[in-house]
């Protein structure tokens, strides 16, 4: 093409729109919605009126809860924020560094602790200790942490199994922490581990754990689905009757109850996609939906296969339905399901054995699922009991067999192993807040083991309180 000075004006010409265009974008501020709900922490009831304010902003963004203890702060800057929650009474907490990002609206779950020393005329606030446990039962060996605490941490991959191995006196099982999140507490067996989801104990939820670990190599609980939790590493309260090591008691998050949401993630682990949303615009039933399957799975659809001879491929999914009703308290449908495949093919020509390895194969896959229903009845404004029912299947099965050179390459089966475990589990508690020094707390666990023959139950009762 022929360069004429109209030309160059005209490469000029769209090349100064372009730079305003990108200027004008640059200068755009993306911003998004925080939203919530404050409760007290001992009693659960929603705290009208509690102040939220954002104190990391140009200029101070705030709001105060509603009748139901809920809070709405909008148009609020992409990026990390610190937030303060305060309320006549009660301890300050504050929020550090959170992560607010375009692509969803941020939804917290903020519980205040009842101040020890009220007085009329000077109000003494304290910083909240974010590493307090939930649970105001565990006194000692006990610490909360949050969803994003599992993505901070050096090599914990969204896991908060691998996030616990930075904790003190908690070692790395399974002899390698790349390939593990087994984890050793104050020298106590990985298998002593507990693992409860929703406030009642569910089967090993890690993918590639085997038969009786409490570990495994990627963690089927999906940092997405996930809201504020405990770990305790010893001194358990009683409601934890059967844990020996350590506890992970987990609680997943209600899914957005004002609009859908949509996600897509894809990482060298898997590919995740998650569905949340309200059921109706006068509702504020919501639902919550994650499905997540292996990258290498997909890659050896295609014909690759990085992982080398052994091919490790799974999938998982969970949910949670919450469901509120008038009068008759707040039910919630959960559930966890995940699946996993290991296995190697040998060839029979000893010649491309590398060495006697060579000659083995082997099949492993291992299925782990709950579902479960709760329900939280508020009886009265300090007190309110919770009823939770779930039933957990745990599976696994593996197969060995290796070719018999001598034989004419026969193959022969080695090894079978079978391992199937079927539960239902029952645990009600009720808590009643005394006053802001006492709580009481009560309940009981009826686990109804494998569900097929239906063997005689064991109850226990467990009848506790503590003095803050």
């Amino acid at each position: 093409m022929k360069i004429t000075l109209k030309n160059v004006f005209l490469a000029i010409y769209v090349l100064v729109l372009l730079l305003i265009t990108f200027s004008a974008n640059a200068q755009t501020v993306l911003t998004q919605t925080i939203k919530g709900t404050v409760l007290d922490k001992d009693s659960e009831m929603p705290l009208i009126g509690a102040n939220v304010m954002i104190t990391s902003t140009a200029e101070m963004m705030g709001t105060s809860t509603d009748i139901d203890g809920n809070f709405r702060i909008e148009n609020v800057p992409i990026g990390r924020h610190s937030i303060q929650i305060s309320y006549l009474g009660y301890e300050e907490s504050n929020l550090q560094s959170v992560l607010l990002t375009s692509g969803k609206e941020l939804s917290l779950n903020i519980e205040l602790q009842e101040a020890l020393n009220q007085m009329t005329e000077v109000v003494v606030t304290a910083q909240h200790d974010k590493t307090k446990p939930i649970n105001e039962l565990a006194t000692v060996s006990a610490r909360s942490f949050s969803v994003e605490e599992t993505a901070r941490y050096a090599g914990s991959l969204f896991d908060p199994a691998r996030m616990a191995q930075n904790y003190a006196g908690v070692t790395v099982g399974g002899g390698s922490s790349d390939l593990f999140n087994e984890i050793i507490v104050r020298g106590n067996s990985p298998k002593g581990v507990m693992w409860r989801l929703e406030g009642i104990e569910i089967p090993n939820p890690n993918h590639f754990g085997g038969m009786g670990n409490s570990g495994g190599g990627i963690s089927m609980l999906s940092s997405t689905t996930l809201s504020n939790s405990d770990f305790y590493t010893g001194a358990f309260p009683a409601e934890f009757g059967n844990a020996t090591s350590g506890v992970f008691d987990l609680n997943m998050r209600k899914g957005n109850n004002e609009k859908r949401e949509y996600s897509f993630m894809i990482g060298a682990l898997g590919v995740e996609a998650g569905l949340e949303g309200p059921f109706g615009k006068n509702y504020k039933g919501s639902y919550l939906l994650n499905y997540r399957y292996s990258t290498l799975g997909l890659l050896n659809a295609i014909g690759l296969n990085p992982a080398g001879d052994v091919l490790p491929a799974y999938e998982d999914l969970s949910f949670k339905v919450n469901l509120p009703t008038n009068g008759y308290g707040t039910f919630a449908i959960f559930g966890l399901a995940g699946k996993n495949i290991a296995s190697q093919t040998a060839e029979a020509d000893s010649t491309k054995w590398e060495d006697e390895d060579g000659k083995w194969s082997f099949e492993e896959r291992q299925k782990v699922g709950t579902i479960g229903v709760s329900h939280k009845m508020i009886l009265t404004p300090t007190s309110y009991l919770r009823t939770v029912v779930a039933a957990s299947s745990d599976a696994y099965e593996s197969e060995e067999s290796y070719f018999d050179v001598e034989n004419d390459y026969n193959e022969v089966l080695d090894e079978v192993s079978i391992f199937d475990n079927k539960i239902l589990r029952a645990t009600t508690t009720y808590t009643n807040k005394i006053n802001s020094k006492n709580t009481f707390q009560m309940g009981g666990i009826l686990p109804i083991k494998n569900l097929i023959s239906s063997q005689k139950s064991i109850m226990k009762l467990m009848m506790f309180g503590k003095v803050i």
